[in-house]
């Protein structure tokens, strides 16, 4: 295959396929080696391509410069701006302003026809305020935790009022209109657990970074939700509830 369709090729897989995309994939995609493979992302990221790419995890095409200019339809438009609106009902004020602020770009970008019928989106679309939610601790230091890969200590009052400290490996947020969920590596436990972000009374960065554990880890707890789905026989069963 020639050079210029082996880097085509290795884009496309890129936009693809669902990041991180692992070397290996990649390079069975592509029909290459692995060593080619690594001198063709670097090939790319020499052209301008920004590709985040982890030892261990994969690769993440951050932007590509050459896809065509964002267009919307009017229906899109509405869906877009429902969605943000809606990220002020989950609690979380920084990711609400986000989301604000990422669809006023993305409008700026559209034709003027479609800009126009986005501003005019903006008068019919409603969602009623509501308040926030009251947090005793930051809620952006336990996102950067997620980010950062690091741990947290955290003291945690659970549903029978026992307070406890423990060490933590954040995995990830869970947003819904009741509840603010943090999935977590419990150092303690040894175990998943799912915790009430509103019944945490304090928290600060841990000194342990479990990088590149996330993904490992993430992966093991969604085989566990379907091991455990299918041993349920259908039936409705809770996976590492409340936090113990």
């Amino acid at each position: 295959m020639a050079r210029t369709d082996r880097l085509m090729r290795l884009m496309d897989v890129l936009r693809r396929l669902p990041a991180p995309v692992t070397a290996a994939r990649l390079a069975a995609e592509t029909g290459v080696s692995p060593r080619q493979l690594y001198r063709d992302i670097a090939t790319l990221r020499a052209g301008g391509a920004l590709i985040d790419g982890e030892a261990g995890v994969g690769y993440r095409l951050v932007e590509d410069g050459a896809l065509p200019p964002q267009t919307l339809s009017r229906l899109e438009v509405e869906a877009l701006q429902l969605a943000v609106a809606g990220l002020a009902r989950l609690g979380d004020p920084a990711l609400a302003e986000a989301g604000r602020d990422a669809l006023t770009r993305m409008i700026a970008t559209l034709p003027e026809a479609q800009m126009q019928a986005a501003f005019h989106n903006v008068m019919r679309t409603f969602i009623p305020p509501v308040p926030p939610r009251a947090l005793a601790v930051d809620l952006a230091m336990i996102r950067n935790a997620c980010w950062d890969e690091r741990s947290l200590h955290v003291t945690y009052r659970d549903l029978k009022d026992a307070e406890t400290e423990r060490e933590i490996l954040p995995l990830g947020i869970s947003y819904s209109d009741r509840t603010l969920m943090l999935l977590g590596w419990c150092l303690l436990r040894q175990d998943y657990r799912m915790f009430h972000v509103d019944r945490m009374t304090a928290a600060r960065p841990g000194d342990h970074s479990f990088r590149p554990r996330r993904v490992p880890l993430l992966r093991a707890y969604i085989e566990r939700l379907r091991a455990n789905t299918y041993a349920a026989s259908g039936e409705k069963i809770a996976i590492a509830g409340s936090a113990a």
